[in-house]
């Protein structure tokens, strides 16, 4: 089964396609296994250990896609800002001025500096099923900026904010998109079917800042790829924006928005499915209820969805935001079994 469609069919029904951002990560034994052996980056950066972490939960689990492992925050580092795990991502260098960006000095060209990636795709087209689709990533422009000026997307975002009017914003996305777009190049030359583009920060905006400053930056990476890769299709998720936001979007060149738990998402599918498809949206944390509660969850949802009779050909069913690591692997199995077998239209 593939998200879009190339969705599974069996008796006059149509099922509903599942995958779960973060579905490679610390809550599957197969992950920690390797990670008992290799770290984090070694993981990414090694295109057959890449492979392998992605190729788990598809093994574990059969998802209905497959998306890269890696990390988005790679472009900072290309840009020359200097990134290690410790374990969590820290960098070097935090942009506070102009001249911070101006004195930063890309490692490679995208198309060296990402072989990585194009390497680690071309091994999972080949591993992958042809009904799975294999999805790419990079963050959007917006949250890569707030870690490069913060070291993370956590707090007030004081400094951030303050740069999307002293011309930091400008300053870093001139330099960052050409090789941002380097990098979805070299993703979906290796066989990418998709891209997906994480914007986490969005939400913390307000609502003018996000229309009039930061939306223009994403249609144009939007666009730029696009023209060069028009079928491939592009999964925009923002976490904790309003549904004003989504309205706002208005991109032709993005073919699924991706919604946090905290929308309803009968109402986004009704206003926004003519559009988009809608990729989401449990709440993470429930995937650690005991599986009666949480079956009955995912019931709910799929309820609620039929009776606001949703077009539900435009549904990717997912979680609001990552697999936590805490979670117990089982409940993953087992709601992707659940999807697979009763969400049907």
């Amino acid at each position: 089964m593939g998200l879009f469609n190339d969705r599974t069919q069996k008796d006059g029904k149509t099922f509903v396609p599942v995958w779960f951002m973060r579905q490679a990560g610390r809550y599957h034994d197969h992950y920690q296994n390797l990670k008992k052996s290799h770290d984090f980056m070694t993981l990414c950066k090694d295109p057959k250990l890449a492979c392998e972490v992605t190729m788990g939960p598809i093994d574990d689990f059969k998802f209905d896609a497959a998306i890269l492992f890696s990390d988005l925050l790679f472009p900072l580092e290309h840009i020359g800002m200097g990134l290690e795990y410790a374990p969590g991502p820290k960098l070097s260098k935090k942009l506070g001025s102009i001249d911070d960006i101006k004195n930063l000095k890309p490692l490679d060209t995208a198309k060296n500096f990402y072989d990585f990636q194009g390497k680690a795709c071309g091994l999972l087209k080949t591993e992958l099923p042809q009904d799975k689709t294999l999805l790419g990533f990079v963050g959007a422009p917006f949250t890569l900026y707030t870690y490069a000026v913060e070291g993370s997307h956590a707090g007030a975002l004081y400094s951030s904010k303050l740069g999307l009017y002293d011309g930091r914003w400008e300053a870093f996305t001139e330099m960052l998109i050409p090789h941002l777009l380097g990098e979805m190049r070299v993703q979906a030359l290796g066989g990418a079917d998709a891209m997906c583009m994480f914007d986490t920060a969005a939400g913390e905006l307000c609502f003018d800042d996000y229309k009039n400053i930061v939306l223009p930056v994403l249609k144009r990476v939007t666009a730029e790829f696009k023209k060069e890769f028009p079928d491939k299709k592009v999964i925009y998720y923002s976490k904790m924006t309003h549904m004003n936001y989504l309205e706002e979007i208005q991109d032709d060149n993005i073919d699924v928005l991706g919604v946090d738990w905290r929308h309803d998402l009968g109402d986004v599918i009704n206003k926004l499915g003519k559009d988009y498809y809608i990729q989401g949206n449990i709440e993470p944390a429930y995937l650690g209820l005991p599986w009666e509660t949480l079956e009955k969850k995912w019931m709910n949802l799929y309820k609620d969805l039929q009776d606001k009779n949703v077009d539900m050909s435009r549904w990717i069913c997912g979680l609001g935001h990552g697999c936590l690591q805490w979670i117990p692997q089982d409940n993953v199995k087992k709601s992707v079994e659940l999807i697979q077998k009763n969400f049907s239209y």
